[in-house]
């Protein structure tokens, strides 16, 4: 047997020693490699879920599980019990939200406790919301925190599940002092809220209802909230519920005063054609102020409620069904920013009154293939040219109205209002369409008094329309539309002159 000296010995060793270097190398680099892919690819398919200035909302139109005798006391325990119903329902929705890529999801006002109570039979109903600015706490993680928030712990564990952002509507209760000239004799407050969770599950804001429609059971806040929350994905959002829209405050001075481009606005809304159908109206908040509406409405069509829906001032993905019986989940991509459509003009001259909205409308006849009609209302005139390449079977009107609405809420309206009647008697006018044929070029303008003013465009079975140019010019807001897809139902300028509400 050969004995090696200590030179060889070295040198053998330095050769093993420089093999398995070589080897470790050619791993590490292979692995770098696919680590690299792996990145690469995450990043691509990234890119194609959430496109750089783009985010994927969602909204939720549900069917409540409702409490039949919501006049009738019950304890917290059946309360409970009845909203973990709903609450399941939620926990679905965000789920396959969830799959859909989607970062925000809205759900609508009174989903889960239902509507219908009195003061003293929602309290069951009721949790307590503490201000989001005052503590920070994520009730998923912190279930112990707070008394009567077992709702909060729910929606809370549902957004950091899902790693997106969840708005609710809850009813709140709040205890306030004897001494508070406002407080109730009961010693609470009781507040149509909603909540916003973010991707980790922390309550990061609450709005308290300010304008309630015929809502016994909720008080009116001391002072109004203008409420923000902030997300990476879209910058900040505004929010507000259901009837604020019709109001200055807070909808309009929030949107005004801190220049907010995303708003998220659930809502128990009852549709009322034909000026203000839920779809109708939200497009045309959107349209009116340049900005995105992510809008979920109870489903309910016995009560006239349906019509939910994510819009931009460009595109809306919509639903409005009154004849299923089932609720639905919208989700879609849209920009985060957008930019202003422009405008147009025209004028000129029978007029009869109906009314229309519960609100005494002037009216005059659109008559013929085309023409150009003028109607007054105090200090308000309408103006309409139109054209259509043929002649329906169908009976249209121009109304204008400039008065105070008294009937389901007092505020100021300027419309200006082309409009299909119900039949082929000038009777019919301002009677609720939802179909029609006629397809109809049209220019309508008006001299209003007011700065904000909604356009409403609403072709034939519930689909919406979006106008060809809209703007000021010459004192006079116009809307056209050229080369419609389908029958008109509604066209109008629907203003809104808040200070003299």
């Amino acid at each position: 047997m050969k004995v090696l000296n200590w030179y060889d010995l070295l040198f053998r060793c330095f050769g093993l020693v420089c093999f398995t270097l070589d080897l470790l190398t050619k791993v590490m680099l292979e692995a770098c490699c696919m680590v690299f892919l792996l990145l690469f690819c995450y990043q691509v398919a990234s890119a194609e879920i959430h496109r750089e200035g783009h985010y994927v909302a969602a909204v939720y139109e549900h069917r409540p599980i409702l409490n039949p005798n919501p006049a009738t006391l019950t304890d917290r325990r059946s309360a409970l019990e009845l909203m973990s119903r709903n609450l399941y329902i939620y926990e679905e929705q965000v789920i396959a939200a969830a799959k859909q890529g989607a970062q925000i999801i809205v759900f609508p006002e009174d989903g889960i406790h239902g509507f219908n109570f009195t003061r003293e039979t929602i309290y069951p109903y009721l949790e307590f919301v503490p201000c989001p600015q005052s503590v920070k706490w994520n009730p998923c993680r912190e279930p112990h925190l707070f008394s009567d928030t077992e709702v909060l712990q729910r929606l809370s564990c549902m957004a950091l599940r899902s790693k997106m952002f969840l708005v609710a509507n809850i009813g709140a209760k709040q205890p306030c002092e004897y001494n508070d000239p406002l407080c109730p004799p009961d010693g609470r407050y009781q507040f149509n809220t909603d909540v916003v969770f973010d991707a980790s599950g922390t309550l990061v804001a609450r709005y308290r209802k300010q304008n309630l429609y015929f809502e016994y059971a909720f008080n009116t806040p001391p002072e109004v909230d203008h409420v923000l929350f902030d997300t990476p994905f879209a910058g900040k959002f505004g929010m507000f519920t259901c009837f604020d829209i019709l109001f200055y405050e807070p909808a309009v001075s929030l949107i005004k005063k801190y220049n907010v481009k995303q708003v998220v606005y659930p809502t128990a809304w009852m549709n009322q054609l034909p000026l203000l159908s839920a779809i109708e109206f939200q497009q045309a908040f959107a349209t009116a102020f340049n900005i995105n509406v992510l809008a979920a409405n109870i489903h309910h069509p016995t009560l006239g409620m349906t019509g939910s829906g994510i819009y931009t001032p460009l595109k809306s993905f919509i639903y409005h069904d009154m004849e299923s019986r089932d609720g639905r989940l919208i989700v879609a991509e849209i920009s985060a920013h957008w930019w202003v459509a422009e405008k147009e003009d025209k004028e000129a001259p029978l007029i009869f009154y109906r009314e229309m909205m519960y609100d005494n409308f002037t009216l005059v006849l659109v008559w013929g293939m085309k023409g150009e009609l003028q109607v007054c209302a105090n200090t308000l005139c309408c103006y309409l040219s139109y054209q259509r390449p043929t002649i329906s079977d169908e009976l249209y009107a121009l109304g204008v109205f400039d008065g105070l609405h008294t009937v389901h809420g007092t505020y100021y309206v300027q419309v200006c209002a082309l409009v299909k009647c119900g039949g082929l008697s000038y009777s019919t006018c301002g009677q609720e369409v939802t179909d029609a044929t006629a397809l109809i070029d049209f220019q309508l303008g008006g001299n209003f008094s007011t700065s904000y003013i909604f356009p409403l465009l609403l072709m034939s079975g519930m689909k919406l329309d979006f106008t060809d140019h809209l703007g000021w010019k010459n004192n006079y807001y116009f809307m056209s539309k050229s080369g419609p897809s389908s029958g008109l139902v509604t066209a109008a300028l629907y203003g809104r002159w808040y200070e003299r509400d």
